[in-house]
C-alpha cells in the first residue's frame, strides 16, 4: 500500500491542517516530547536538506545506516510508538511553539513546491541516494507518526 504523496499540494496541505490543529499544550499520547519539541524534531529531516547544521556520518556509520536503518525509515510500514530516535533528532530544550510550527510548515511547503522529481536520486544525509518514493515515505511517515502521537 503506497503512502500518501507528500509532494502533492493536497497531501502537504492536509499535513499543514493537522499541524494547525495543535496548540502549545496539546498532550502527547506517548513519548517524552512536548508538542513544541515534536515540531522541532520533525524539522530536523528538513534541516538535513536545507541547512548545513549536522555532521554527516563517517563512512562506517553511513554503511551501517544504509544496511540496517534505511529500509525501516523509507518503507511503508508505520513506526511503532516509542521507536528509537537518532541523536540529532533528540530535542531536550524548551522551544517556542509558534516559531517551530511556522518553521515546519515552511519546510513542508518548500519541499512540496520542489516536487518529487527534484528529490528523485537526491542524496540523503544518512542513507545515500533515495528515489522519490523513498523520500516521500520518509517525509510522510515521520510527520504522520508524530502528528498521530499528538492526536491530530
Amino acid at each position: 500500500m503506497a503512502l500518501p504523496d507528500i509532494f502533492t499540494k493536497e497531501v502537504s496541505e492536509d499535513i499543514v491542517a493537522r499541524i494547525n490543529k495543535l496548540s502549545p499544550d496539546t498532550p502527547a499520547k506517548w513519548g517524552k516530547m512536548t508538542v513544541s519539541q515534536m515540531l522541532a524534531h520533525c524539522s530536523v529531516t528538513y534541516e538535513y536538506l536545507y541547512e548545513n547544521r549536522y555532521k554527516k556520518p563517517n563512512m562506517f556509520m553511513g554503511f551501517v545506516l544504509k544496511l540496517m536503518i534505511k529500509n525501516l525509515v523509507v518503507n511503508e510500514k508505520p513506526y511503532k510508538p516509542g521507536s528509537p530516535t537518532a541523536p540529532d533528532f533528540i530535542i531536550k530544550d524548551t522551544r517556542d511553539f509558534d516559531k517551530e510550527k511556522q518553521r515546519l510548515i515552511a519546510f513542508i511547503r518548500q519541499t512540496q513546491s520542489l516536487g518529487g522529481a527534484h528529490f528523485d536520486g537526491k542524496i540523503s544525509h544518512s542513507f545515500g541516494a533515495l528515489n522519490k518514493t523513498e523520500w516521500n515515505n520518509m517525509f510522510y511517515k515521520h510527520l504522520n507518526h508524530h502528528l498521530s502521537q499528538f492526536g491530530v
